[in-house]
């Protein structure tokens, strides 16, 4: 990334030679800076010119490519080679599909050792599976911001769901069947941390309709969000199938404004391949298991019949 920006003379170039979106290049820019310990560009109108600091790194970034290139390269023709035999690696993003995923590819691949690891955002993990260091993967986008097609790897959408308003259960709309996004665009508001995945541009467009932009103090995911929401310091968004614990309330948004798209992707040359269809709807039947779990949602589905559509 540091080289094309620096051949490139500008992020906005750079991204489009990556077959990256230009802010997923800044935010990746952002913490590769954050690690090295300053900024290796400076960004004006007069493109992306190194600082000293980049000045210092962009010799040893372009020393190490070639290397970089030549083991990623071999260890891809090793796996092509069945030098790691039985061997299947998951990812998946912060989504109910990961423990039926690897529950199928136990039972169609016996033997297989299976491995995950997990990322907030889609688009390292998509990234991973084009490189052929995954061989399948949870993940997820949005309408209008759907993934990129990647060389080599198939994405197979699972199912399309509500996104739901988590609030602190002592909110005063908590007691409501579903609340209103413009009413709570007022509130403060908890939120990961913007990534290359785009969520937060599409939550913002959605936000524009509503007049106003939330107030944003809080960036958080994960345990640390939730516990600034049950704090009753903020609200959030939150999956349809997250199932509601001590102190917050999860409620659909009238009107559906939101929506988030589970999606499967493997590679085409990978051990899931071959046994793709079975997968997908093994994962999307514990998918609707999963759904009858979370209360607000299977009632939003009793007031929604045949709103969401699964693989037979």
């Amino acid at each position: 990334m540091i080289c094309a920006v620096a051949e490139a003379g500008s992020l906005t170039r750079a991204a489009a030679s990556l077959r990256m979106t230009q802010p997923g290049l800044s935010a990746q820019l952002r913490r590769i800076e954050t690690l090295l310990g300053g900024p290796i560009f400076d960004r004006g109108q007069a493109g992306a010119v190194p600082t000293a600091l980049g000045e210092l790194v962009l010799p040893r970034a372009r020393a190490i490519l070639p290397g970089i290139d030549g083991l990623l390269s071999d260890t891809a023709r090793a796996a092509r080679c069945g030098t790691a035999p039985g061997r299947v690696r998951l990812g998946s993003v912060g989504a109910p599909l990961l423990a039926d995923l690897i529950v199928a590819t136990k039972e169609l691949i016996p033997g297989a050792e299976v491995t995950t690891r997990c990322q907030y955002s889609p688009s390292p993990l998509l990234d991973d599976l084009a490189a052929g260091r995954l061989e399948a993967a949870v993940l997820g986008d949005n309408p209008g911001h759907e993934l990129p097609p990647r060389e080599g790897v198939v994405l197979r959408p699972v199912v399309t769901e509500p996104v739901f308003a988590l609030l602190p259960s002592t909110h005063p709309m908590a007691g409501r069947e579903e609340v209103s996004l413009e009413e709570l665009a007022g509130d403060d508001w908890a939120m990961p941390h913007p990534d290359s995945d785009r969520t937060r541009e599409y939550w913002s467009s959605v936000f524009s309709r509503t007049g106003r932009q939330p107030h944003t103090p809080y960036e958080a995911e994960g345990r640390q969000l939730i516990d600034i929401v049950r704090a009753g310091l903020a609200v959030s968004l939150c999956q349809a199938t997250y199932i509601e614990v001590a102190g917050v309330a999860v409620r659909p948004l009238a009107g559906n404004p939101l929506w988030y798209r589970h999606v499967l992707g493997w590679r085409r040359d990978g051990p899931p391949a071959a046994h793709a269809d079975k997968i997908v709807r093994r994962v999307a039947a514990g998918y609707l298991a999963t759904c009858a779990s979370a209360p607000a949602y299977a009632r939003w589905r009793r007031r929604h019949p045949g709103s969401l559509r699964l693989p037979e």
